[in-house]
């Protein structure tokens, strides 16, 4: 139950940083009668992918482990006492039945309420993490865009993007990470040794989705 506790995406912070794009714009767009050089961008990708979103984003997984351990712990704790009823319960008296009832009902309270607090408080430390990050992944966007000429940058990680399709030509995501690198001047982390049968960690950022060799595809939600 708990190994996936702290799986979780960037959800809130992300949208005030795509609200500051919009607000301040990557780059000059007065004149869009010409031919308008165009791109997109990933910015959730941008964010956990660079540098220093994976080394803050792996600490703060690791600051959580403690947490995420005792909460194992409290769950264990449930389920054993959820099989002692199964497998006892009808060989108790009333008395020592209805206390190993009440025990299971009070640490499962117990636990739901330490689980909730735990990915509550797990979700706003993330939004931190990429609330900083974000606002100045944008400062090294707006200069990467004037630089290069773009009139319209867009962002494809946002459910609700217009971005229907893109070529790949036009993806600045693994260049706007190299230019926030090269800004923020954190290293990257070393690299773990590969084993055969090794999963990818849970902190690890999750990779981009794959793209048809012929393009960046961007689908919208299903319709409800």
């Amino acid at each position: 139950m708990t190994s996936k506790l702290f799986r979780s995406i960037l959800p809130v912070a992300l949208l005030s940083v795509t609200a500051l794009a919009q607000a301040g714009g990557a780059a000059p767009a007065s004149n869009l009668t010409g031919s308008a050089k165009i791109a997109v961008v990933d910015i959730q990708q941008v964010i956990v992918g660079s540098n220093e979103g994976q080394r803050d984003f792996q600490a703060l997984q690791k600051k959580f482990e403690p947490r995420q351990a005792e909460l194992q712990k409290l769950n264990n704790e449930v389920e054993e006492l959820k099989k002692q009823l199964s497998t006892q319960g009808d060989k108790l008296n009333d008395d020592a039945r209805n206390t190993l009832v009440r025990n299971i009902d009070t640490k499962t309270k117990a636990f739901q309420r330490s689980l909730q607090d735990a990915q509550d408080d797990f979700q706003s430390q993330r939004n931190e993490i990429a609330q900083r990050i974000g606002q100045k992944v944008m400062e090294v966007l707006d200069k990467y865009s004037r630089e290069h000429a773009f009139s319209l940058v867009l962002d494809v990680s946002n459910p609700q993007s217009p971005v229907l399709w893109a070529a790949p030509s036009v993806d600045l995501t693994k260049e706007l990470v190299d230019a926030y690198n090269a800004h923020a001047g954190v290293a990257a982390l070393p690299s773990a040794p590969s084993a055969p049968s090794a999963s990818r960690p849970a902190s690890a950022p999750k990779p981009a989705p794959p793209r048809p060799s012929g393009g960046t595809t961007q689908q919208k939600p299903p319709s409800r």
